[in-house]
């Protein structure tokens, strides 16, 4: 799961980054950020104010469709509810992508559409927050790389420190190897999605849908080779 995480940091640097170069500030990963933004916005530091506030309800709205939709459907394997998040978040990143070309170029944060993109950049988020929330799968946070930048510093100190146990440093020497490639591809994804904005504009997110896409065919083709394993397994018998 170590390639899947990578891929998920990626596209959510990749997202986050380009939403905040088009869209005057807005962050939709990394949602609470925002609180930052907003305040800076209300003392006159920055603009769109409604748009950041407007991002809160749009996030919370693709956590509830998520965990609805996995209530629903109660998916008989993680892969198949990884199947379903992943297709939901990749119709909404389109949805985000072809409003935002429909705006551009962004000039005015209260604009119905331009409030309706940044919505739907956030739900799409949203989605992908909830999703290791709701999908039991062994894996790294992969929206927010705070948390993940403080274990693995602490996690490196074990390891060069003279004091931790032999088996603490085995321990620390695992998590880093899983988390460090997840901090990396964030950091990767933010650089891309602002460099492939500025040459293309919301065209852009055009590829972590593609990437979305596959990674929802991968997880159906793992669910179902799952499947056909436990009938042939049950065959026999």
């Amino acid at each position: 799961m170590k390639s899947e995480d990578s891929a998920l940091a990626a596209i959510a640097g990749y997202v986050d980054t380009l939403s905040f170069v088009a869209l005057f500030g807005l962050f939709t990963a990394h949602v609470t950020g925002n609180f930052v933004l907003i305040g800076a916005d209300v003392a006159g530091y920055g603009q769109g104010v409604f748009l950041k506030l407007m991002a809160f309800p749009a996030f919370i709205a693709g956590v509830v469709l998520s965990s609805v939709l996995v209530g629903i459907t109660r998916p008989e394997t993680p892969n198949q509810g990884a199947c379903l998040l992943y297709s939901v978040q990749a119709g909404l990143l389109l949805a985000f992508c072809l409003v935002g070309v429909c705006v551009t170029p962004v000039v005015n944060t209260n604009s119905a559409l331009v409030i309706v993109c940044g919505m739907l950049g956030a739900a799409a988020m949203g989605v992908q927050n909830a999703h290791s929330r709701l999908v039991s799968r062994p894996g790294v946070p992969n929206t927010v790389m705070t948390g993940n930048v403080t274990q693995v510093v602490l996690d490196a100190l074990d390891i060069v420190g003279p004091y931790a146990p032999a088996e603490v440093k085995t321990v620390a020497g695992m998590r880093l190897g899983k988390m460090l490639p997840a901090i990396i591809s964030f950091a990767a994804g933010a650089i891309a999605g602002a460099v492939a904005y500025r040459h293309v504009a919301f065209w852009a997110l055009l590829l972590p849908f593609v990437g979305l896409v596959w990674l929802a065919f991968a997880s159906r083709g793992r669910a179902t080779d799952i499947n056909a394993s436990t009938s042939a397994t049950g065959a026999g018998r």
